[in-house]
């Protein structure tokens, strides 16, 4: 007898995903989150007008683990939309690539972001997907919609298990993204679309249809009567209700969207998902988040979002696309400890003085970065190089830092961010903060990302002009 087929297998994937998502519901709630930060991009803004209301949230960590904590702790129906991009089973490690300052030079980096290969091939990979879409279906409201953006390759097998799990009845649509790239084929035809399933939770789920042009045949006027015709570039058409195939270019090279994440969506296509299937202040989420551009789009549409990913890449691009983008406050957790003890941010001087017409200033001088090379998955060239860097100029590998000010022992507020740009790719190693609340300071929190994801923290008291580090993570 050969190894059984992966038809064969469908049925023990089903029942063994059910008696874990059961075991999941069923069972008290572990506390795993090891740091959470509330990021205010905007540090002008009135804190008083968002305290307590602060929704938004980015988890690094296992997305079932996130799934059950939001179970637990009040989401349960609560979600409207969740898109979700999840590995493709292409058994293939993907690459972030980074560049830094090195001298007056650059150096390219290449590191690993994160991996779609699967122990048991197909099998292993449905398994991982079932018992997540069965603890999805618990979030989603009543009016809820599920998006599962998929390939050729497991497409077909997702659905039946997305019947089983929502049941056909609750099927919508499967759209089909079409875009044009890079690559042909002489053995088959180019492979030039995504399948996106597309199922509700009841029969009662939002549906905000949207309007796309459709062009006259020959591109000339129908001149109907009653019928409303428009002209462009192009020639004549009219508007009517989207259809299941959506035409949207890709994130090409020179794209301003472009944020060099291998598997960045365009807006365009989260745009049309968003308005359709959610209301302002509608919850959205996406538990494979990649570049974070679902929450970038919910934002910019007044919903509120949910995003986790894992992987270091996308906490480090999604933070920095939110900073940039003056987004709402949201909260940064950390649920795993994987990266942590790894690196350590020297402060060489801080202190608080006051200038010409007696307001408080913060000033900080960077002093240098210190990281276990051996922890970073690259090659071992670019260890050489990341070698040279720290020698010459640690701070160069710091990608974002965040500053409270005032830090009561809670929950960090980092009202105060500064990020890497690509124009120079450094931070600069002074920073001078002028606030009012600063006569108010007893303890500073500064948190501390890198570009490989590594973090780290410390808390420092000025004491009689004294500081002192009281607390590192």
């Amino acid at each position: 007898m050969g190894e059984s087929s992966i038809i064969e297998k469908l049925p023990q994937i089903i029942k063994d995903g059910k008696k874990e998502a059961k075991e999941i519901l069923e069972r008290p709630f572990k506390e795993t989150a090891v740091e959470k930060e509330e990021i205010i991009p905007k540090s002008s803004i009135e804190l008083s007008t968002y305290k307590n209301k602060c929704i938004n949230q980015f988890y690094q960590g296992d997305n079932l683990i996130v799934i059950e904590k939001l179970l637990k702790k009040g989401y349960k129906g609560k979600i409207d939309l969740i898109y979700i991009d999840p590995p493709f089973l292409t058994k293939a490690n993907y690459k972030g690539k980074i560049v830094v300052k090195n001298g007056e030079g650059e150096e390219t980096i290449e590191h690993f972001a994160y991996k779609d290969i699967w122990e048991d091939g197909l099998a292993s990979y449905l398994e991982m997907i079932y018992i997540r879409l069965c603890l999805m279906r618990e979030l989603l409201s009543e009016k809820g919609t599920i998006y599962v953006h998929l390939d050729y390759r497991t497409v077909h097998y997702v659905k039946v298990l997305m019947d089983e799990i929502f049941h056909e009845e609750n099927f919508i649509n499967e759209v089909i993204w079409a875009y044009k790239s890079g690559g042909v084929s002489k053995r088959y035809y180019s492979r030039k679309h995504d399948t996106i399933l597309v199922y509700s939770k009841t029969r009662d789920y939002i549906f905000n249809s949207q309007l796309e042009k459709s062009y006259n045949r020959g591109l000339k006027p129908y001149r109907f009567k009653g019928v409303e015709e428009f002209e462009d570039q192009l020639g004549w058409y009219t508007l009517v209700n989207l259809k299941d195939v959506w035409q949207i270019d890709m994130i090409g090279r020179t794209s301003k969207e472009r944020v060099g994440y291998d598997t960045q969506k365009p807006e365009k296509l989260l745009e049309r998902i968003i308005l359709t299937s959610s209301n302002e202040d509608s919850i959205v989420a996406d538990f494979f988040a990649g570049s974070g551009t679902t929450g970038i789009v919910a934002e910019k549409f007044n919903r509120k979002w949910i995003m986790s990913d894992k992987g270091a890449l996308s906490l480090i691009t999604v933070n920095k696309r939110l900073t940039e983008n003056n987004s709402k406050p949201y909260y940064l957790y950390k649920i795993d400890d994987k990266f942590k003890g790894e690196s350590k941010l020297l402060i060489k001087s801080m202190e608080i003085s006051k200038d010409k017409r007696g307001k408080e200033e913060l000033h900080i001088e960077l002093d240098k970065y210190c990281l276990h090379i051996d922890k970073i998955d690259i090659k071992d060239k670019y260890k050489e190089k990341i070698k040279g860097i720290l020698l010459k100029d640690s701070t160069a590998l710091i990608d974002f830092i965040g500053i409270d000010i005032n830090y009561d022992g809670k929950v960090p507020l980092i009202t105060y961010q500064y990020y890497r740009k690509d124009d120079n790719l450094t931070i600069n190693s002074r920073i001078n903060i002028k606030d009012d609340r600063l006569r108010d300071t007893k303890r500073i929190f500064i948190k501390c990302i890198d570009v490989f994801g590594f973090q780290c923290s410390a808390v420092y008291e000025i004491n009689n002009e004294r500081v002192v580090i009281c607390q590192e993570n």
